[in-house]
C-alpha cells in the first residue's frame, strides 16, 4: 500500500533542507513546504474565510483548496526507516 502521508513544513526551519531531510527520514514521508510569508496565520486565515461563508455550507477542505500548492521539497532517504 502506498502511504499518502507527507509532512507540509513552514516557517523559518522550511527554509533548512537539512532539518526537512531529518523529517523526511523520521517519518518516512516527503516534506513539502509553502512559499508564504506570515505562514503561521495562514491556518487561521484559512478558518476566518471559512467562517465567513459557513451560511453557505462550504466545506473547510473547499476553502483550503484555495491555498497555494506546495512544493515537494525532499523525499525520504532510501533505507532511512531501517536505522
Amino acid at each position: 500500500a502506498v502511504s499518502r502521508t507527507r509532512i507540509l513544513a513552514t516557517g523559518g526551519a522550511s527554509h533548512n533542507k537539512n532539518i526537512l531531510q531529518v523529517l523526511s527520514d523520521v517519518f518516512n514521508a516527503p516534506v513539502y513546504t509553502i512559499d508564504t510569508a506570515n505562514s503561521a496565520c495562514l491556518g487561521s486565515a484559512y478558518r476566518a474565510i471559512h467562517g465567513l461563508v459557513a451560511e453557505t455550507n462550504v466545506s473547510l477542505a473547499d476553502v483550503v483548496k484555495l491555498a497555494p500548492e506546495p512544493k515537494l521539497a525532499v523525499t525520504p532517504t532510501t533505507g532511512a526507516e531501517e536505522v
